[in-house]
C-alpha cells in the first residue's frame, strides 16, 4: 500500500518512501535518571516518561532536573524516540519536543530531520502509528531490558507525503488531542464537584446540619437506624422466571449491571433458583470487599429486575426514605466504611459473613422532609447525567482518533 486509506480533500498521489537514516541526523540523551528529578529547575524529558505518559507532542512537561554541564538541550523540533525499557512496544513511541530549552536526558534517541520532512510532529506520528513501529520494535533487543539504538532505527522504513499534507494531518489529529484533553479536564471537574457536593450537602460526624443546604430547608437533620429506612426482601427465583441472562452485579463505578454487559460473561451457578430478586429502586449491598471499599458498596437498582446471589442483600426503601438517597448517601468511600466497620466488628468477628440484619443496625443521618431528601437526589442525579454524557464524549473522541490513525497512515 503507498496511499493511506482516509485522506483530506486536495491531496493525492503516492507517498514517498525513505529510510529514516536518509531523513534525519541522530544522537543521545544526556546522563539523567529518574533520581535527578526534583521539584523546580529545567524542564527534562527522561526516557521513563514516553511509556508513562506517551503524548505525540511534547508541550506541557512537568518534571524538572538541575542542569548539568554536559546536558543535552534541546532546540525544539527533535523528535525522541527511548533507547531502553519494559518491552519493545515501548520503546518505539516516538514524541516531538516542541518548546526550546528543555533537557533531553536519559537514554533517549534523537532524530533531528532534514529538510525533505520538515514537520517532526507527523514523523512522530507516523512513526508511532504506522508499520514502521513494529518494524522498529523487530529491531529491539534484550529481555530484562529491552533495548533500541539508534544504528537501529535508522534502518525503519516509512512513508510520507509533501509538507502540506503532513502539516495538515497533523493539526487534524492535534485538535482531536486538544478536544480529547478539554473532556478529559471537564469529566474530572465533573467528579470533583460531584464529590464536593457528596461531602458539603450532608451533615459532618457529630453535626446535624449540613454546610451547603437548598433555599427553603431548615431545621436540624434526624439520626435514625438504616433499620428505620430499610426492610429486608425475601424474594427469591424459585420459579425460575430469571435465568443466567437475568443475573445482576454491582460495580462502584457503574452501579447495577447486567453480569454479562458489565464483566464479558455469566458467573452464575448451575442453579439460579435459590438467587434473590432484585427489582428496580430496590437498594442493595453487596458484601464483596473492594480496595477502598473493603466492607462492600451500597447501590440502588437503576434499570430492569433481575437476579442477585444469595451473598448481596436486597432492601426495600420504606416510606420515609428515597432509596435514591440512601445510594448517594453511602457512595463517599469514608462514609460507607464508616458505617460498616464498626457494624463488621462487633457483629461478624471482623470478617465479611456480616447478615442483612446487622447490616441495617447502624445510624445514619436524614433531612426532616422527604422533600429536601429528593431535592438533593434531583441535584446529585442531574450531575451524574451530565457525567455520563462527557465519558461518552470522552470515549467517542478516543474512538475517532483511533480509526484515523488506523487509516491516515500508510
Amino acid at each position: 500500500m503507498k496511499e493511506p486509506k482516509i485522506r483530506f480533500k486536495g491531496f493525492s498521489g503516492e507517498w514517498k518512501r525513505s529510510t529514516l537514516g536518509d531523513l534525519a541526523l541522530f544522537s543521545k540523551g544526556s546522563g539523567y535518571s529518574k533520581s535527578d528529578i526534583c521539584k523546580e529547575g529545567t524542564p527534562v524529558i527522561l526516557y521513563g516518561r514516553m511509556y508513562t505518559k506517551y503524548q505525540p507532542v511534547f508541550d506541557e512537561i512537568d518534571t524538572f532536573v538541575n542542569p548539568k554541564d554536559n546536558s543535552v538541550v534541546s532546540k525544539g523540533g527533535e523528535v525522541i524516540i527511548p533507547g531502553s525499557g519494559e518491552s519493545s512496544e515501548d520503546i518505539s513511541l516516538a514524541a516531538m519536543v516542541k518548546n526550546e530549552g528543555v533537557i533531553l536526558g536519559g537514554d533517549l534517541n534523537i532524530l533531528k530531520f532534514n529538510q525533505k520532512v520538515n514537520d517532526p510532529a507527523f514523523m512522530s506520528m507516523t512513526i508511532t502509528y504506522s508499520p514502521t513501529r513494529a518494524e522498529l520494535s523487530s529491531y529491539s533487543q534484550g529481555k530484562t531490558v529491552v533495548h533500541l539504538r539508534n544504528s537501529e532505527i535508522a534502518k525503519g522504513t516509512i512513508r510520507y507525503p509533501d509538507i502540506s499534507e503532513q502539516n495538515t494531518i497533523v493539526n487534524y489529529v492535534l485538535s482531536l488531542d486538544a478536544q480529547i484533553s478539554a473532556s478529559t479536564s471537564r469529566l474530572a471537574s465533573l467528579k470533583q464537584m460531584k464529590a464536593a457536593c457528596l461531602q458539603a450537602m450532608f451533615p459532618q460526624e457529630g453535626e446535624t446540619v449540613p454546610k451547603v443546604r437548598f433555599k427553603g430547608f431548615e431545621g436540624e437533620w434526624k439520626k435514625v437506624k438504616l433499620s428505620e429506612c430499610l426492610e429486608i426482601s425475601t424474594e427469591r427465583n424459585l420459579n425460575n422466571k430469571y435465568g443466567v441472562n437475568e443475573v445482576l452485579s454491582v460495580s462502584d463505578e457503574e452501579g447495577v449491571m447486567n453480569q454479562i454487559k458489565l464483566l464479558g460473561r455469566s458467573y452464575a451457578g448451575k442453579s439460579v433458583t435459590n438467587y434473590k430478586i432484585l427489582r428496580t429502586n430496590q437498594v442493595v449491598y453487596t458484601k464483596s470487599p473492594l480496595k477502598a471499599k473493603p466492607y462492600g458498596i451500597v447501590k440502588v437498582n437503576k434499570g430492569e429486575t433481575g437476579i442477585v446471589s444469595v451473598l448481596y442483600a436486597v432492601y426495600d426503601a420504606k416510606e420515609c426514605v428515597s432509596p435514591d438517597y440512601i445510594h448517594y448517601y453511602f457512595e463517599p468511600t469514608f462514609r460507607i466504611n464508616n458505617y460498616l466497620l464498626p457494624l463488621i466488628n462487633k457483629g461478624a468477628k471482623n470478617t465479611m459473613n456480616i447478615s442483612d440484619e446487622v447490616s441495617l443496625q447502624g445510624d445514619i443521618i436524614l433531612p426532616n422532609t422527604l422533600e429536601e431528601q429528593l431535592r438533593i437526589v434531583e441535584y446529585l442525579q442531574t450531575l451524574d447525567r451530565q457525567i455520563a454524557l462527557h465519558a461518552q464524549l470522552l470515549e467517542k473522541l478516543k474512538q475517532i482518533k483511533a480509526a484515523c490513525l488506523d487509516k491516515m497512515f500508510v
